[in-house]
């Protein structure tokens, strides 16, 4: 081995030479020492084996070739094969051939020769041909071609335990790891692998808009399923019912808690993964967002000792990063801070955080029940989703604690009806409610490639949704462009629209029993309320994002 390894430095790039130097001679001795070599090597993996072939004088096979013989997999162990590296085939009449991508590996053959019952032909095939033949083989050893149109799979022990070995091969492996790698690579939010009668679709989120991949179409669709739930502990046997999970990986150098949802569908299952870096920084503010006026009344807000104060806006609109902001601004010594989430998005050091467990009864409701006893200054709540809840955070901000906690409403005076359809009564929402904070996402124009453009009658004509916005002819506006850095997409990144509804002497005389959305949000502009659509156009005019995006993420129309 150490002589092939020298063999090696003389045919393989500069960058890879000192690689290779850093391998130790005595640990390639071992099964995957030659495995070790061509990973370090930077060889693809054909002309790695080419060279292994011509060290060895040995036969080389390439992929057509263990195509085209008669596969002996039968007789053998699908981990032995996968972890050898070996496959086994038929030669001539009664004679076996064995393609290897490790001819030192003398253990592997000669338990092939044990099996066998014979000496055998040694043939050399690279580790990613003998990965694949070894998938297929296997596959149709065990389960036949995979179908994933067939709504009624078998389940029996047989059939879990060969997907389970499939799930584990190396194609398959290899395959959910780069999609995993890809996404960290685009910043995705959240990866959709979907099944259709033509194959899996991968789709990942980036800065909120989907985005199609490429996929290995060597991957079977069941076994990529099987391997993501096996990393979330979940059950590959059901397929018939929705499943959730939890896992930690590491990407590269990136430690990863990734959420893993299933959900069956015509053709197969669909997975969609939630990625949540671990090393991510909190934000303040101002890099959120939120800025000039808003920012300071929530930073007034959030130094009164109880309340109720409220993030709104739909599923994917930020609310648990400005919440995990605001409590960034909370977390100090003197202050003990309790949070009951689903799921913990965001760990912050100095915050006692709980996970929500319905399944054994730990909901919002009975954690809240549980932490007014535990002396808290600040709760926050992940979401009000029910009557109990929402009592519980009210009575709570009634007897000193500041409450912090989201709901899903369009607009911040939206909250307080919504509250009030909760069964929260009128005279207590006027005593807690201190602030609604409303907000969306919009793309931030990438700063390698926006340009400007001065708006034109003809522009506005033919988007009349410009004069909406307040835009008038002679404007500068930004627009993208799209480059490397970004994609193409000419945006890169996220930042928050807001608007800050503070209950002030003007808006509280409308809480209560009847309260019209409508009227609150009038009352609250004219006491000084940035509205939504404002801050976004306001963003636009300082070259923050662009018409579209605000038109895209608003109700303007």
């Amino acid at each position: 081995m150490e002589q092939f390894r020298l063999h090696l430095l003389e045919r393989t790039p500069d960058a890879a030479r000192a690689k290779l130097r850093g391998v130790n001679s005595v640990e390639t001795a071992s099964g995957n020492g030659l495995r070790e070599l061509w990973e370090k090597s930077d060889l693809p993996a054909g002309i790695f084996a080419d060279e292994v072939a011509g060290f060895w004088r040995l036969p080389r096979l390439g992929l057509q070739d263990l195509m085209n013989v008669i596969g002996a997999v039968e007789h053998f162990s699908p981990r032995f094969l996968r972890e050898s590296s070996v496959f086994p085939f038929r030669a001539g009449d009664d004679g076996y051939g064995l393609a290897v991508s490790d001819p030192a590996d003398g253990a592997a053959i000669r338990a092939a020769e044990i099996v066998c019952g014979r000496p055998v032909t040694i043939a050399v095939a690279s580790f990613d041909d003998i990965a694949t033949v070894l998938e297929l083989r296997l596959d149709e050893r065990t389960t036949g071609a995979m179908n994933v149109d067939e709504p009624e799979q078998r389940t029996g022990d047989d059939d879990i335990d060969s997907l389970r070995d499939l799930a584990s091969g190396a194609p398959v492996v290899r395959a959910v790891n780069d999609v995993l790698e890809r996404a960290m690579e685009l910043r995705a939010s959240d990866i959709h692998i979907e099944p259709f009668r033509t194959g899996l679709v991968v789709r990942m989120r980036v800065d909120g808009i989907l985005r199609a991949v490429p996929f290995p179409s060597d991957a079977p669709p069941q076994a990529v399923v099987s391997r993501i739930k096996i990393l979330a502990g979940l059950n590959i046997a059901e397929r018939r019912l929705p499943q959730d999970g939890a896992a930690r990986a590491r990407v590269g150098r990136t430690e990863i808690d990734i959420r893993i949802a299933t959900m069956p569908t015509q053709h197969g299952e669909s997975v969609v993964i939630r990625l949540l870096p671990r090393d991510r920084g909190l934000l303040d503010l101002s890099k959120i967002g939120l800025f000039g006026r808003d920012e300071a009344t929530l930073r007034r807000l959030l130094a009164l000792p109880h309340g109720l104060i409220l993030i709104t806006g739909p599923t994917g609109s930020g609310k648990t990063t400005t919440l995990a902001t605001m409590l960034s601004i909370l977390n100090e010594p003197t202050r003990k801070i309790l949070t009951i989430e689903d799921p913990v998005e965001y760990e912050i050091p100095g915050v006692n955080q709980s996970q929500a467990k319905p399944a054994i009864g730990l909901t919002f409701a009975t954690a809240m029940r549980a932490f007014v006893r535990q002396d808290p200054d600040v709760i926050m709540v992940g979401e009000i989703r029910d009557s109990e809840t929402a009592n519980i955070a009210i009575h709570a901000a009634l007897t000193g604690h500041l409450v912090l906690s989201t709901l899903h409403t369009e607009t911040a005076a939206a909250a307080v009806p919504r509250l009030l359809d909760l069964g929260v009564e009128g005279f207590l929402l006027r005593s807690t409610l201190r602030a609604v904070v409303a907000q969306r996402l919009v793309r931030i124009l990438c700063d390698g490639c926006k340009s400007t453009h001065e708006l034109t009658e003809p522009d506005i004509v033919a988007d009349p949704r410009y004069r909406i916005l307040g835009f008038a002819a002679g404007e500068t506006i930004y627009r993208p462009c799209g480059c490397e850095r970004c994609g193409g997409t000419g945006y890169r990144g996220r930042a928050g629209i807001f608007e800050l509804l503070e209950l002030t002497d003007e808006v509280r005389p409308l809480v209560g029993a009847g309260a019209d959305a409508s009227l609150i949000d009038s009352a609250a502009i004219r006491a000084g309320m940035t509205t939504m659509l404002d801050d976004a156009v306001q963003k636009c005019r300082l070259g923050m994002t662009a018409a579209p995006e605000v038109l895209r993420v608003t109700s303007a129309r």
